[in-house]
């Protein structure tokens, strides 16, 4: 991750800048702070940064500000990875900026006071993938529709899928649930095929099947 250039925006100045405080001393460079959307655009289009970290809710309203700002980068510069911070866990701001496709986060905010959670996500954002806050995963997990669309899969493979909401690669996954990492790839592959993904590239179908995951409450 050294040398990642990296945007912070947050309204909360001790946050922001404890942010930055750590970025920087990780190697990486933080081209600029902003406490608004505005300024974070301004900021964003003036240096071109590899990665924005921001918060969901920023001035003048304090609600959905960061996650416009979110989607407005993601338009203007589609190679920027984007990690939004959040105080709670909204089911919905998480879908809408996950379908987005790579490199794209959504992270509560608690979990930047464990500093190794927090710097993981990042390198993962930096390095192409997606990350969903395990909290938010958790609270999903049990929650079931009516008309499951996840009752084709078996346990385990409904284990595996909880798995990959969490951001895990393949062999974090066999670490956590202590199977080989062959064994995941199977599991995968058949939780893709039972969920009827449209054939694109792996990463993307990754995707799909852990928004069918948040989608299943």
């Amino acid at each position: 991750m050294t040398g990642l250039r990296v945007v912070v925006a947050e309204d909360d100045v001790l946050l922001r800048e404890g942010i930055a405080s750590l970025l920087t001393r990780e190697g990486l460079d933080v081209l600029g702070q902003a406490g608004d959307a505005a300024e974070l655009m301004k900021l964003v289009r003036a240096t071109k940064p590899d990665l924005v970290v921001a918060d969901v809710r920023m001035p003048p309203t304090h609600t959905t500000e960061g996650l416009q700002a979110a989607r407005e980068i993601r338009a203007e510069l589609p190679g920027t990875g984007v990690l939004v911070l959040s105080a709670y866990a909204d089911v919905d701001q998480a879908m809408e900026l996950l379908a987005g496709g790579r490199s794209i986060g959504y992270l509560l905010k608690s979990r930047i006071t464990d500093v190794q959670e927090f710097l993981s996500a990042v390198e993962r954002i930096a390095a192409g993938g997606s990350v969903i806050d395990p909290g938010l995963v958790s609270e999903l997990v049990t929650a079931r529709r009516r008309d499951d669309p996840l009752a084709v899969l078996s346990a385990r493979e409904r284990e595996v899928l909880a798995q990959m909401a969490e951001g895990q690669s393949n062999s974090g996954i066999a670490r956590r649930l202590w199977i080989t990492e062959g064994t995941v790839e199977k599991h995968v592959r058949a939780v893709l095929s039972k969920l009827k993904l449209p054939e694109t590239d792996d990463h993307h179908r990754r995707v799909l099947a852990v928004l069918t995951f948040l989608e299943a409450r």
